[in-house]
């Protein structure tokens, strides 16, 4: 696939270039994966600056994205990328491997910067989302802290570098990166300087806000080691991005092989068709009704995407999933109408979910609630998409917008994913994949 970098990736890709460290604040979905990898690959093979680097990711993404992005693109043919993840045995193979680029999770950062010692080998180190890296006194920023001196490049890759919006979370990044140049090399100097206490109960104060002029001085301070979508870079006015989780197929599997696992049964292909893509969401009914449990990696998935601190729609069509959705986030409100539609649009709700169905036709204004869409499981219809896409994605909206697709690896959802990205015939679609797996 050829690579051509929108304007705000052109942007990401000359700032990382041209700096030895930056905070890349692009939205999840706005292509930081493979402007990185475009960058690591010319600073090791053009510019012979870097020798190995170390990529710190959220678990899914360490196991599905970044050796995926690395083989998709051509120009990246020649990026040899390792996995470092399992038991500890794995991972000391994987370390020993002859690659370019090594992707750990970040639950095993600090082990890895224990287990490295004194001999730590990556010059260039990539955060892929920066959770866990905003809190100063984390064991994960004091790892990177302890290794810093030996790091020639550092990259911090989030869509929300602030997401409280008092810029607090801006001060352990920026002087992790610069060492305490910009913004000072401790947090208490950083707050004297630019804060006042707010909230407070004698000497304890719980909250702090900004002094007046104080945002504007500390924007100014980081502007060159901070791209984001509000640099002047304009990304399209509507991003598709693919989501890949995966979990233990074992059910799955039974399932599309024999139609039958457990108490759950398909008595055509059809019917196996349904089946298949509630399992590949997590849950699946049997004949009576019953639900029956197979996995949490598309609520894992799309926890991830909450934390970007961002509202978000979200689209299911099974009442199992809306309903494991809100057991796992109870900030989670199911629309039901104007009285949600009121609170979306008055930014009261930050996580909205929705049967593509009764947000598809007819909800007017819906889209001025937020710019933020997942699909927790995908539409067999091409027209429910379309027009649930075009709550958010429609004229009078001022913001870009994001619409993630949680896709589970090696399942039917591939398949409805490909039928939809290329506006096919969706029902002739899915005849063809239950005969090609039956």
């Amino acid at each position: 696939m050829q690579y051509l970098p929108r304007p705000a990736q052109a942007l990401a890709q000359d700032r990382m270039l041209d700096n030895p460290y930056q905070l890349i604040a692009l939205r999840m979905g706005g292509g930081k994966t493979v402007v990185t990898l475009t960058a690591v690959d010319e600073l090791m093979r053009d510019r012979f600056e870097i020798s190995k680097t170390l990529v710190v990711a959220p678990l899914r993404v360490a196991e599905l994205v970044w050796h995926t992005e690395a083989a998709k693109w051509g120009h990246l043919a020649a990026l040899r990328v390792s996995k470092v993840l399992g038991p500890q045995g794995k991972r000391l193979e994987a370390l020993r491997a002859d690659a370019d680029v090594y992707v750990i999770n970040r639950e095993n950062f600090v082990w890895l910067v224990r287990e490295m010692g004194n001999k730590w080998p990556f010059d260039c180190v990539v955060i892929d989302e920066n959770k866990g890296f905003k809190d100063r006194a984390s064991l994960a920023w004091q790892a990177l802290k302890r290794v810093r001196p030996k790091i020639k490049r550092l990259y911090i890759l989030t869509g929300t570098p602030d997401p409280n919006g008092n810029l607090l979370d801006l001060w352990p990044q920026i002087s992790i990166m610069d060492r305490g140049q910009r913004l000072g090399k401790g947090i208490t100097g950083y707050k004297d300087r630019w804060y006042l206490p707010d909230k407070r109960n004698g000497q304890t104060i719980f909250s702090w806000k900004l002094r007046p002029g104080a945002r504007d001085e500390i924007q100014t301070l980081v502007r060159d080691v901070m791209v984001s979508i509000d640099t002047g870079a304009v990304l399209p006015d509507r991003i598709d991005n693919v989501v890949p989780v995966a979990f233990d197929r074992k059910r799955y599997d039974e399932m599309q092989a024999t139609q039958v696992s457990g108490r759950v049964m398909a008595v055509n292909t059809a019917v196996l068709a349904g089946k298949l893509g509630q399992m590949a969401n997590g849950a699946v009914y049997d004949d009576a009704k019953v639900v029956h449990h197979i996995h949490d990696a598309k609520l894992d998935a799309l926890e991830e995407i909450i934390d970007q601190g961002e509202p978000v729609l979200c689209f299911t069509a099974y009442v199992h999933d809306m309903d494991r959705i809100k057991a796992r986030f109870p900030q989670a409100v199911q629309f039901d109408g104007e009285r949600s539609l009121l609170a979306w649009q008055s930014g009261l709700i930050s996580l909205m979910v929705m049967h593509p169905g009764s947000g598809g036709h007819g909800v007017d204004g819906l889209q001025l609630g937020g710019n933020v869409a997942v699909w927790f499981g995908l539409p067999y219809s091409l027209d429910l998409y379309e027009q649930a896409n075009a709550r958010l994605h429609r004229p009078g909206q001022e913001n870009n917008v994001v619409v993630h697709h949680l896709v589970a690896v090696g399942t039917i959802d591939e398949r409805i994913m490909g039928v939809l990205a290329n506006k096919g015939n969706m029902q002739q679609a899915l005849i063809d994949a239950v005969k090609e797996l039956v």
